[in-house]
């Protein structure tokens, strides 16, 4: 229900704000699909779950796109840090899937909210 004191324009920036809070869901969602392939394709070849190099080159690369959208890099950098926290956690979990000798078609949905 809207608020009859509410401006227009504050409730129309609102419903654009909940567009753009649901795209970003979505998109995570669709990355998280993604990076639970990388871990599947890291487990079955042994590799580490974390790839440091990899973060280096996203740091860069995210502060520079950061800085040229008028982001603060530091909070594009601490969003970054927490999406990959996450999915090194997952990569984890799915190496551990491995070694207990299950494949890839029997890992459990990840719980992207624990």
């Amino acid at each position: 229900m809207a608020n009859p004191e509410m401006p227009a324009e504050i409730l129309g920036l609102r419903r654009s704000i909940d567009n753009i809070d649901a795209a970003l869901v979505h998109l995570l969602a669709e990355r998280f699909k993604l990076t639970r392939r990388v871990g599947e394709l890291k487990a079955q070849g042994g590799l580490p779950p974390a790839d440091p190099s990899r973060e280096d080159q996203q740091i860069a690369r995210l502060t520079g796109i950061a800085t040229e959208s008028g982001l603060d890099p530091a909070f594009a950098e601490a969003f970054r840090a927490f999406i990959v926290a996450e999915v090194i956690r997952h990569h984890e979990l799915i190496a551990a899937e491995y070694e207990a000798g299950r494949r890839e078609g029997d890992l459990p949905p990840l719980d992207t909210f624990s």
